[in-house]
């Protein structure tokens, strides 16, 4: 494992700089779900073409734009957000963030103009990991873990610049790393 924080429900996991797979390639996953069963988690820096009201048609105020949340069941929407206080659902996952919550009240809330675009994030489809899966990808160091230090990041919108951020704020030790070329051929 590249550093020795363990994944656990509201922290992120940030990929290696060349990872493979082009689904997470220098992706930045919030973790909603960390337990026994496995972990879920939604890529917080791969911004989609959609908006909100191109996806659901009643939302005429709905000008979020929605994230690809990974791999998983591409045809559903999911959403994090920090407005409980407005909201009144949705599930704890630390730092002031929740997870989900009533849908008829967000429409509701959206048409409104009650939230803004910086209390929450849309995605598309989500990343899970088997129970075991993801302990193997953090032994072949593919991840590396980190607390959330300032929840404004999740809702940041400058998908590659959120990648270099978290893997400063990992410390001197890595920080060199977000220097690396996402192509290790233009070395």
């Amino acid at each position: 494992m590249l550093n020795n924080i363990k994944p656990k429900t509201g922290r992120i996991l940030i990929s290696e700089p060349f990872m493979a797979d082009p689904n997470f390639k220098r992706s930045v996953v919030l973790l909603t779900q960390h337990d026994e069963e496995g972990s879920v988690g939604y890529i917080l820096n791969q911004v989609g073409n959609l908006i909100l009201s191109d996806v659901i048609q009643d939302l005429w105020e709905g000008n979020n734009h929605i994230y690809f949340g990974g791999p998983v069941a591409t045809d559903t929407l999911h959403f994090i957000h920090r407005c409980y206080d407005k909201l009144q659902s949705g599930e704890p996952i630390g730092n002031g963030l929740f997870w989900g919550g009533n849908f008829e009240t967000l429409k509701i809330l959206i048409n409104t103009n009650a939230i803004s675009e910086d209390e929450i994030k849309f995605f598309m489809g989500y990343s899970g990991w088997d129970d075991g899966q993801l302990a193997k990808e953090l032994e072949q160091n593919s991840w590396m873990v980190s607390d959330v230090s300032d929840p404004d990041i999740i809702f940041n919108v400058d998908d590659e610049k959120l990648w270099r951020d978290v893997i400063v704020n990992l410390g001197p030790k890595y920080a060199h790393i977000s220097n690396f070329p996402s192509d290790p051929n233009l070395n």
